[in-house]
């Protein structure tokens, strides 16, 4: 029937419908995007983000004809989470939520299927047909899902192992940051910062009696003395490991060039030795060597123990070295802006062991020990530090130095 012939009662309810089935995909788009956001396993959570990616596609169309007809613009009314976040779904677990959704599947092709005889619009019936067909595959991988034994259907896209790493790898690490990542050293920044300038005022305030004078003049000294040289240190470090590296790359690069037979039994070896059968061993290499690049990234791995991408950026490790350090510097020398004498002295001591106690504790976010446990362990030794130094600096100052 042609577009021209929709007119009145028509056209009312082939919008009606229409609307219907783009509500109906986005529902099914919240939904299966919000369980793949709350799965745990990684393949089955990239097959339910290819899923809502098609439910939005679907929608999509559905919008576009719906548009095209003269209708209003759609607007979703479910749930942000669509039918995950019904008790149903939720109480079910995994298995039954899979289960209600190829259900939902089923339902759909036999609506759908019903509208082709029903709708008498030409150009809805062309986007029906597509997204039945659709419809039936996500069938099929739903229950190849519940069953254990995916397998894509023909066109659908590939599953990436990388993304699959790196999903299981967040999911494991539950948002927490990697320990060589910038939020370590910042807190091994401000650690240096608190207790290196906390044992210079502790000296100096032994020495001068809290003259505040002589304390901020060493504290703001040796604060921008151990920034600067934690920043540049930072750089230097990080800079030298990736220049190490690269030129480790370079030397694997042009050894397999030389003798490709030797570092393929190299790779080999080290599968072998993390306990993986000789003949696999084999196999897997070979499929590796089938990309050079591939190739030279598994031996480098293998060979240095680490990647490019772990490596530390230069200029991050020194904003947030030296920057950190300078936070940690600054916090003992705080009383002494406003007070002097044996009062600045006991302040500064106050707060430099509650930011001990609370540097400590922000250990654990990349530790495995209780927080408690961590701050109290710098609490006693910056105590330790600060008695130290101010009792050596009581004494040079009745020496006379």
């Amino acid at each position: 029937m042609a577009n021209e012939a929709l007119s009145g009662a028509k056209l009312k309810k082939v919008l009606a419908a229409l609307e219907a089935n783009w509500q109906a995909e986005m529902e099914g788009y919240h939904t299966y995007l919000a369980m793949a956001d709350r799965d745990t396993e990684p393949v089955r959570a990239q097959v339910l983000r290819h899923l809502a990616g098609a439910e939005w596609e679907h929608a999509a169309l559905w919008h576009g004809r719906i548009v095209e007809l003269g209708g209003a613009e759609p607007a979703y009314h479910g749930s942000p989470g669509g039918e995950a976040d019904s008790l149903a779904h939720r109480a079910g677990g995994v298995k039954m939520a899979l289960r209600r959704q190829e259900i939902e599947e089923s339902r759909a092709i036999a609506n759908y299927g019903a509208q082709l005889k029903e709708l008498g619009d030409e150009e809805s019936i062309a986007i029906l047909e597509h997204v039945i067909e659709d419809e039936k595959a996500h069938y099929r991988e739903l229950g190849s899902l519940l069953r254990g034994h995916y397998q894509a259907p023909a066109g659908a896209p590939k599953i990436d192992p990388q993304a699959v790493l790196d999903e299981l790898l967040d999911k494991r690490n539950q948002g927490r940051k990697e320990p060589g990542s910038w939020i370590g050293d910042a807190i091994y920044g401000v650690n240096d910062g608190l207790g290196a300038i906390f044992g210079i005022v502790s000296g100096v305030s032994g020495a001068t009696a809290g003259n505040s004078k002589y304390v901020l003049l060493a504290g703001i000294s040796g604060l921008i003395a151990s920034a600067l040289s934690m920043g540049s240190g930072a750089y230097l470090a990080a800079k030298s490991e990736r220049e190490i590296y690269m030129a480790e790359v370079a030397r694997e690069r042009e050894a397999i060039q030389m003798n490709g037979p030797e570092a393929h039994e190299l790779l080999s070896l080290y599968y072998q030795v993390k306990g993986l059968p000789e003949d696999d061993a084999l196999h897997m290499v070979e499929h590796i060597a089938s990309d050079p690049e591939q190739m030279l990234r598994a031996l480098a791995s293998e060979r240095l123990g680490t990647s490019e991408e772990a490596l530390a950026n230069p200029l991050v490790s020194a904003g947030s070295g030296a920057l950190s350090t300078a936070v940690g510097a600054f916090i003992p020398i705080i009383p002494f802006f406003f007070m002097q004498g044996l009062e600045a002295v006991i302040a500064a001591a106050i707060i430099s062991l509650a930011a001990h106690f609370a540097v400590g504790a922000s250990k654990s976010l990349i530790t495995i020990r209780s927080w408690w446990s961590s701050g109290f362990e710098m609490t006693a030794v910056g105590a330790i530090e600060g008695a130290v130094t101010y009792g050596i600096g009581v004494l040079l100052g009745k020496g006379g130095m």
